[in-house]
């Protein structure tokens, strides 16, 4: 204990005082301790109230859908088909009447799931020359990914719903859903309904406009939005530790 926690103690029974001995023992370490104490959780910090219903709501309480775009190979298009898809895109354009967000994801491509899928094929090989080239072919993939650094590119296309105006709200009012608690922002059911269904119009309205250009598309579900912003804020442990399917988690 040392001499100084052995003077503490004096004191504290000169004093009359009801003491700890690891009050005396670690009083440096406890201090530390509370002062390295998370204060608040990393979602006071997002935008994201929750997502739910194939839709992502935000903070203040508008809603976002995202939907996967495929791209097309503008180059490769004949002189025809290049005019015919700018004059889709502008009547695209002028069909709608509210902002859209269009978003680029690049990521390392990551193909190790499609290396174990050849791996157990060359251990279940019974041609031994097979064998030895399937583990050739599983090496210069993995030196070539390593070495490369393949860039997986995917696109989105964001479509956003709010139904007040942030110029028709107060100063006090916009501050409020800033601070205010994720939780505490969760609307009722029957507005959630009524905002998603208007929403939805939206999404179809962008669906069909997307799809006179001859692009690919498909609406994010919730399991689907859920893994893109793990992916999007968690891109390092994203790669080691795999999403758990939503409709397997359990909520006590």
């Amino acid at each position: 204990m040392g001499k100084k926690g052995l003077l503490l103690i004096k004191l504290f029974k000169i004093l009359n005082l009801p003491f700890k001995i690891c009050d005396i023992i670690v009083p440096n370490q406890k201090s530390k301790l509370a002062g390295s104490r998370i204060a608040g959780s990393t979602q006071q910090y997002l935008d994201i109230a929750e997502i739910k219903d194939n839709v992502v709501v935000l903070r203040d309480g508008t809603l976002r859908a995202v939907i996967l775009v495929s791209s097309i190979n503008f180059a490769l298009k004949s002189e025809d088909e290049q005019n015919a898809i700018i004059s889709a895109y502008v009547g695209f354009l002028n069909n709608i009447d509210f902002p859209l967000q269009v978003v680029i994801q690049s990521r390392e491509l990551n193909i190790d799931a499609y290396l174990d899928s050849i791996r157990k094929i060359e251990k279940e090989q019974t041609n031994e020359l097979l064998k030895i080239q399937t583990a050739d072919y599983v090496q210069y993939v993995g030196e070539l990914i390593s070495m490369s650094k393949i860039m997986k590119k995917s696109f989105y296309v964001v479509v956003p719903y709010n139904p007040l105006s942030d110029k028709q709200k107060g100063f006090v009012t916009r501050l409020s859903e800033v601070l205010k608690p994720a939780i505490l922002i969760r609307m009722k059911e029957e507005k959630f309904q009524r905002r998603k269904a208007d929403l939805m119009k939206r999404v179809d309205n962008v669906l069909n406009g997307l799809s006179s250009i001859g692009l690919g598309m498909a609406v994010l579900d919730t399991q689907s939005l859920i893994e893109l912003y793990y992916n999007t804020y968690n891109p390092t442990t994203a790669k080691s530790q795999e999403m758990v399917d939503v409709g397997k988690l359990r909520i006590d």
